[in-house]
Formats: C-alpha cells, structure tokens, sequence
C-alpha cells in the first residue's frame, strides 16, 4: 500500500512522527485549512483553465468559513465517535482570530471541520477526506 503525504513528507524531511492525539485543536485546524484548500483548488482548477481571479473567486467562495460551516453540517452525521470528538474539540477551541466575513459562531464550526480534515490528513487518511469533501459538496450544492 502507497504511503499517504503526510508519512512521505515526514519521511523525506526526517521529521520524527509525533502523537497527534497530543495536539491542540488549533494545530490541526491549520495544516487542516491548508489540506481542504488544495482539494477546493484542484476541484476548481480542473473545472477549466481560466484567469487566475475567477478561479480565486469560486475557490474562496467554497473554502470561506461560512461554507465549511455547511459542509461539516452537511456530514456530521456520518462522522465516527473519533471524528465527532475531534471535530467538537475543534469547534470549541478559544481562537484569538475571527473570520473576515463570518459570525463567531461560524468560525468556530468552521475551525472544527478544518481540525477534522487536518487530523485525518495528519493520519493519511486522505479516502476519508476526499469522502467527506465529496458528501459534503452533493448535499450542500456549492460546487455548482
């Protein structure tokens, strides 16, 4: 079985492999942005070539707080026990930072859904991302 990105980065750059069950809802949440952005970006981009400002535009519309908010809605259901407490420790996190253009509120799920996608990503669990991103997307209808 191919090694998922994560082992290989960790791997390449000798990084030592750490307990990710040992770190702050936070952390997660911002390798988790990162992960979920890539995805967007790539759905978007392979959707056409075009200017750099509408592939810009599509791609923040889906990654923005409020719409991670009704992505994680759109799944919570299908979430595991390990994904429910993780997600929930996320959401529940005291961040110092709030979202340009979102409630308190929304951030907080919104950081949520980003510490689920960054644990299972730290876990090479990439399958169940592109499951969840792909479940979240058909229910909620915000690609089209």
């Amino acid at each position: 079985m191919e090694q998922g990105l994560s082992t290989r980065i960790r791997e390449y750059f000798s990084i030592e492999e750490q307990d990710i069950r040992q770190y702050s809802p936070l952390t997660l949440a911002f390798i988790g942005d990162a992960v979920y952005e890539v995805i967007i970006r790539s759905i978007v981009v392979d959707k056409g070539n075009t200017v750099p400002g509408k592939l810009h535009g599509h791609s923040a519309h889906l990654v923005k707080a409020v719409s991670q908010k009704l992505m994680i809605e759109a799944v919570e259901d299908d979430l595991d026990e390990e994904e429910t407490d993780i997600y929930r420790r996320g959401r529940n996190a005291k961040s110092y930072s709030k979202a340009k253009n979102a409630s308190v509120h929304d951030y907080r799920i919104a950081t949520g859904f980003e510490a689920l996608i960054g644990y299972l990503y730290l876990k090479d669990r990439m399958e169940r991302i592109l499951e969840l991103v792909y479940t979240g997307l058909e229910r909620t209808g915000l690609e089209k």
